[in-house]
């Protein structure tokens, strides 16, 4: 998972500053060596650990720290906020054409996930009701052109193409016009790549640049080649002028530097950040969230968004009922596996949970994607009235669910017994919560909540 080394690291830091009374220079010295080691193995740029480290040493051993009843708490606030500045502040937004359509032009070498995350950015503005188009700029490698086709097919987005002997620059120039005269409000040019920065490719994209003039210039780079993706970033920027940078495989990457040193070597804001494979596995990258989740604080409020455009809120209600009056199914458990499933891996939606991340850690805890295949299996081997009515399912049954699921008995006890505590906890839940669709305002709550920084453990 991204950062998981650096938050273990940086976990075990502050632990042993959060129960101090009082923090001494020499305990703040010794946390800030332990610090710079964690950010310097997840191969955060050399020169901006030294200026971060400053930054924070400078504020803590300041009166802010000094007055404070929990000094210790105070440093890891403060190493929150510098953590954010150093990540760009706040998000930065996709700019908008004043008169339709807005450009964006993708950049970027071979590999990176270009033509991909083209389509990633295509199904995000489509979600947010936009009517974007695609355009294969990419007329050098071999089956570019259809990768994006294909990508568009499944995505239900219109892809240009004037196939592999027009120049890129004059399929830029017609695509814009083509968005023009059928009203798409988005273009996304995917340009060509190369294994390395060169004149050639570098005098394209110059080119496509002073024809089109985009209204964003976004270079697509793997955070997983570290401090290699930050020296591409500055490269690109010297010569093109970026307006963003797109991180891809961040969730592949432990270590995490790339995120933390791209802006603070270029000036260029990470505009998004592809945790997954998925085509929607694209985020606008949040730099407060960003630190909560690398401080192990967690990420509610983009779990609680992803839950609201992925869950669906009808099916959400009739849950709550049944979870009220107790007659929530296996059909329903299956049902409700398949909206968690919507929301993304396990693991990365543990990691948006405050603290769960030490929990997971002390636990040895790892969440085994193959045990749902086994959950849904047995489930499956249920008749209707056996997933309807568990009550029914005697030992005999039970057998014979394993026998054709292809676990074992005690697997298939244990799933049963775990339905039932299940079941159980959410009819307390759901009391607790009154019934009667409260679910939906807490929900709102817990949102408005987390913006206010309320749902941090440290606080």
């Amino acid at each position: 998972m991204a950062f998981e080394g650096l938050t273990n690291r940086l976990s075990s830091v502050f632990s042993k500053l959060r129960g101090k009374g009082k923090v001494s220079e020499e305990d703040l010295n010794e946390a800030m060596r332990e610090v710079r080691l964690a950010l310097l193995e997840a191969d955060v740029n050399f020169k901006v650990v030294k200026e971060f480290i400053a930054k924070v040493k400078e504020r803590a051993l300041g009166q802010e720290v000094e007055k404070s009843f929990t000094p210790g708490m105070v440093i890891i606030d403060i190493v929150n906020k510098e953590l954010t500045d150093l990540m760009g502040g706040t998000n930065a937004k996709l700019a908008k054409a004043n008169k339709p359509p807005t450009v964006i032009m993708m950049a970027g070498l071979q590999g990176a996930g270009k033509t991909t995350t083209s389509a990633k950015l295509a199904k995000l503005l489509q979600k947010q009701n936009h009517r974007p188009l695609m355009v294969a700029g990419d007329i050098y490698r071999p089956a570019a052109i259809k990768q994006l086709q294909v990508l568009g097919e499944q995505i239900k987005v219109p892809v240009f193409t004037l196939g592999d002997q027009t120049s890129p620059v004059e399929i830029a120039r017609q695509a814009v016009e083509h968005a023009k005269d059928n009203g798409l409000d988005y273009v996304i040019i995917d340009t060509a790549g190369r294994l390395h920065i060169d004149e050639q490719l570098m005098e394209e994209l110059k080119q496509i640049h002073a024809t089109v003039k985009p209204d964003e210039v976004l270079l697509v780079v793997d955070a997983m080649t570290g401090q290699d993706a930050v020296n591409v970033a500055d490269s690109f920027n010297k010569q093109l002028e970026l307006t963003g940078v797109v991180l891809t495989k961040l969730d592949g990457d432990t270590r995490g530097g790339a995120a933390i040193s791209v802006k603070a070597v270029t000036g260029c804001p990470i505009k998004f950040a592809a945790l997954g494979e998925k085509i929607d596995a694209l985020e606008p990258f949040h730099p407060e969230r960003m630190a909560s989740r690398i401080l192990g604080m967690g990420d509610m409020l983009s779990l609680i968004e992803k839950a609201q455009s992925n869950i669906d809120a009808e099916k959400a209600k009739e849950m709550e009922r049944k979870m009220r009056d107790a007659s929530f199914t296996f059909d329903d458990f299956l049902e409700q596996m398949q909206q968690v499933k919507k929301l993304g891996p396990l693991d990365q939606i543990l990691d948006m949970i405050p603290g769960m991340g030490k929990v997971k850690q002390m636990k040895d805890l790892k969440v085994d994607e193959k045990q749902m295949g086994r959950i849904e299996a047995i489930v499956h081997s249920m008749t209707a009235r056996e997933r309807n009515e568990p009550d029914l399912i005697n030992h005999s049954r039970r057998k014979r669910i394993a026998a054709g699921s292809g676990t074992t008995l005690t697997d298939v006890n244990r799933l049963i017994k775990q339905f039932d505590d299940m079941r159980r906890m959410m009819k307390q839940f759901s009391d607790m919560m009154g019934g009667g669709g409260k679910g939906a305002k807490m929900m709102k709550n817990l949102k408005k909540q987390a913006g206010k920084g309320g749902m941090r453990p440290f606080r």
